[in-house]
């Protein structure tokens, strides 16, 4: 499913998300990927689904949504993918403006040394910057890159682009247990972004199935010694930690609803229920999803999840 939600966003409200990249095409395999693994990592940019398609999808689906006296704060790009890779991303954007919304992408930044990404990312209102790591190893451990991007080039990418750029600009760090979360690991992200000045840095840690399984939250200490050191140099650093809630919005259909979420969002079974409640519908459906092999259950850090099964 190409459009989903509006879903509740720890850092952008009551966000439309928008799916502009078939899964899996990305740059990178983060380990911590809620979506899954990468089996080939790209760099070529280019066409997927089209600006027109899209942009009627989105048009459809905000009618429903104002029928329904829904709000949408933030259309965003949050795909299966690294949403920079799509040719069309840009011009998706200009159609888009129509709607008097507020843009918002997630990127990796993989491909922000190059300057046609750059101009493409200036045109959302909030722009989230992935920030893991300085360091080259910690980096390849942890998002293991396509194997001929480079490290220095994307950090010398995200600061031109923070020099120039005028919308919000904010960060995006994902705290793994024995990877990024040693005092020297910390400084260096501190110290990198106190160059960038993001409007916020977000710290993250997996609170959902991840690519590969072994990946774990760092401990209190950890998470707790990263946020003392960056503090110090950074302002307004944030840590999202916590679930989002279950606030998703009905279109009717059970079903398609549980697809779209899931395919990018796995949901907890609380909010499963509490969507099946909205439409009014039986667990049957979430049986009939993974009896069909169209969902699955997983379970991680305690908590039952179902996710989309990508054939």
């Amino acid at each position: 499913m190409e459009i989903f939600g509006p879903i509740p966003s720890r850092r952008l409200g009551r966000s439309l998300g928008i799916n502009n990249i078939p899964p899996k095409s990305c740059s990178y395999h983060c380990t911590y990927c809620q979506v899954g693994p990468t089996e080939q990592t790209e760099l070529e940019r280019r066409h997927f689904y089209g600006a027109d398609y899209l942009v009627g999808l989105v048009k459809e689906r905000v009618a429903q949504l104002q029928a329904q006296g829904e709000t949408i704060d933030h259309l965003s790009f949050v795909p299966d993918g690294e949403p920079t890779l799509d040719a069309d991303l840009g011009e998706t954007m200009d159609k888009l403006r129509k709607f008097g919304i507020k843009i918002a992408i997630i990127t990796n930044a993989s491909l922000i040394w190059r300057e046609d990404v750059r101009e493409t990312l200036k045109k959302a209102d909030w722009v989230s910057l992935k920030v893991d790591s300085v360091d080259e190893k910690i980096w390849r451990r942890i998002d293991i890159p396509h194997r001929s991007l480079n490290l220095a080039s994307i950090l010398e990418g995200m600061l031109t682009f923070a020099n120039e750029y005028t919308g919000t600009l904010v960060t995006e760090t994902m705290l793994v247990k024995n990877r990024n979360v040693s005092e020297k690991a910390a400084t260096g992200i501190a110290d990198f972004l106190e160059r960038l000045k993001p409007k916020k840095a977000y710290f993250l840690i997996p609170t959902r199935p991840p690519a590969v399984s072994s990946i774990r939250p760092p401990s209190e200490e950890d998470i707790n010694r990263v946020y003392q050191i960056v503090s110090r140099k950074v302002q307004n650093v944030e840590y999202l930690t916590g679930y989002e809630g279950n606030a998703f919005a009905s279109s009717g259909d059970a079903a398609k609803d549980l697809l779209s979420i899931t395919a990018v969002h796995p949901m907890r079974d609380e909010a499963v229920r509490e969507l099946l409640a909205k439409n009014q519908a039986d667990w049957g459906i979430v049986e009939n999803l993974c009896s069909q092999g169209k969902i699955i259950e997983t379970e991680y850090e305690g908590n039952k999840f179902f996710i989309r099964r990508f054939q």
